[in-house]
């Protein structure tokens, strides 16, 4: 079985689109997961009068996740996936939010923004730091960012416990859904292959962000899954303009 590589992945979802909803909805917790890394940014007063951008949207989960914290906030949702986004903007979404489709090394959309969120990217892209120095461009100073995102490497436990995660559960699971076990092998080495949280956070400063932080989102995410959070170098407090 040939194995996916970074840039293959937004052909993959097109194909995986229509069972996503049902294959991350078998992860207990995986929607309030998104809603704790999205508080994380600290958006005050409902999100009113902020742009924030949603970054590897997919079906719009994150989207979603954004919205429970910031449901007065405009909401630009970007995906590298056409069918990705095709399952998002069918569902019902207030005015406010926006799908474009576009990779994030050359985003096609209108900036500054107040808030980055980008949940299950990094990870997937060809050359991240491109991609990260691409969102810090976009992004007013002293604007948050919250990434939303595996990382095992630091930790034998969390690596064996991903590893029985994807073996037992993640790979069975799309292979009954889909007949093709390709995006969800890959899901498995790509997290193994990753960045470590500290190794994240490294890569964070290295690319323009400062007051960067971790940890591990509690409860069933079993501490595989990190929020991660940054901002630009900029006044410390910013009023919302």
């Amino acid at each position: 079985m040939a194995r996916l590589t970074a840039g293959e992945v937004p052909g993959s979802f097109d194909v995986a689109a229509k069972d996503y909803d049902l294959l991350v909805g078998l992860n207990p917790g995986y929607h309030r997961a998104l809603r704790t890394s999205a508080r994380a940014l600290g958006l005050p007063g409902r999100g009113a009068g902020l742009r924030v951008l949603d970054l590897g949207c997919g079906t719009g989960a994150s989207t979603a996740a954004l919205l429970s914290v910031a449901p007065d906030a405009e909401v630009v949702a970007v995906d590298a996936s056409a069918g990705m986004l095709a399952r998002a903007r069918a569902k019902p979404w207030p005015e406010t939010v926006t799908f474009v489709h576009s990779r994030v090394e050359d985003l096609d959309v209108r900036g500054p923004f107040d808030a980055v969120f980008a949940a299950y990217l990094v990870r997937n892209l060809p050359d991240p730091d491109v991609a990260l120095r691409a969102v810090r461009a976009v992004l007013k100073p002293g604007a948050p960012l919250v990434l939303h995102e595996y990382s095992v490497r630091d930790s034998p436990f969390r690596t064996a416990v991903w590893t029985a995660m994807c073996g037992l559960v993640v790979v069975p699971a799309g292979w009954l859904l889909t007949r093709d076990r390709s995006l969800y092998t890959y899901l498995w080495r790509s997290v193994l292959r990753f960045d470590g949280a500290s190794a994240l956070r490294d890569r964070l400063r290295r690319n323009g962000f400062v007051a960067v932080r971790s940890r591990p989102v509690p409860g069933l995410q079993l501490g595989v899954v990190h929020t991660f959070t940054g901002r630009t170098p900029g006044q410390e407090h910013r009023e919302a303009s």
